[in-house]
């Protein structure tokens, strides 16, 4: 494959990742077909990239994944205190969380949650860090782990995404409950974690 052909190889599959997100997020069942008509191309050309809908969603889940963890670590840039970026993190993530997290709830019956929660490793392993220098500063009181609490930090997420997928809390309110309920199941003071996520 030639650079020119690799080039357009490549404009090719990237816009049918962003066609195929726009459908999927308005039509979670929508097929192969649909994305090729949506995409304006064949249905040959989407498979010659994505040999299954399941790859697809697999590589659209990627795709989420690297935003989130490019997001986490503007977020956090510059802040040195825990907490703050913590909360900070948080809030930076939240849109990108919300702009995906319907593929997440469709992607839960392809790619699988462990499958997600693999792609995830890289932010997971910052937070632990993050949560155990809280715990070792006094910020943070909790019986559990610094690695434990990492992974009831994602859970909180995960949950707040399906809650607004649900209608149980408006996206607009959640980004800052996510930095409080997250850094409040830290142990964290309350009002304290309310600042944080109204400043931050």
């Amino acid at each position: 494959m030639n650079g020119v052909t690799s080039v357009r190889a490549d404009a090719n599959r990237r816009r049918i990742l962003d066609v195929a997100l726009a459908e999927l997020l308005r039509d979670p069942e929508a097929s192969m077909d649909q994305i090729a008509r949506a995409a304006g191309v064949v249905r040959r050309t989407v498979y010659g990239h994505f040999p299954s809908r399941d790859a697809l969603v697999g590589a659209l889940v990627d795709d989420a994944a690297q935003a989130v963890a490019e997001a986490h670590r503007a977020g956090r840039e510059g802040v040195d205190d825990p907490a703050e970026a913590v909360a900070c993190s948080i809030l930076a993530i939240w849109p990108i969380a919300d702009r995906y997290r319907l593929l997440v709830h469709l992607a839960q019956r392809s790619v699988t949650m462990e499958g997600i929660r693999a792609r995830l490793t890289p932010v997971r392993e910052v937070c632990t860090e993050l949560v155990r220098r809280g715990l070792e500063s006094g910020q943070f009181r909790s019986p559990l782990p610094a690695e434990a609490l990492a992974y009831v930090h994602e859970q909180v997420l995960f949950g707040l995404m399906e809650a607004v997928n649900d209608g149980v809390i408006p996206a607009e309110d959640a980004g800052r409950a996510a930095a409080v309920a997250v850094l409040a199941s830290a142990g964290y003071p309350l009002a304290d974690a309310e600042r944080l996520a109204k400043s931050a």
